[in-house]
């Protein structure tokens, strides 16, 4: 098993057709995923989410890549550096 890192994946959500792709890919990975929260931006009719998890960092780069093909989803991605 690789060792892992505590990252937070930082997500904004501007098209809400992708909310459910973008939730299969969390369920995808929840096995890293210690916890999230989301915050419906309604002014600007966006969702903002950070998850927080403890993986190898390929996974994390995997799920940070995949959620930024899919349309109108940014995600970021922050490492601990332990």
């Amino acid at each position: 098993m690789s060792e892992t890192r505590l990252a937070v994946v930082s997500i904004i959500v501007e098209n809400p057709s992708s909310v459910e792709k973008l939730n299969a890919l969390l369920h995808e990975f929840g096995g890293h995923i210690v916890g999230r929260m989301g915050i419906p931006y309604r002014p600007k009719k966006i969702s903002v989410l950070s998850v927080v998890m403890d993986a190898p960092q390929e996974a994390v780069n995997a799920l940070t890549g995949k959620l930024g093909m899919l349309d109108g989803v940014t995600a970021k991605t922050l490492f601990s550096k332990f």
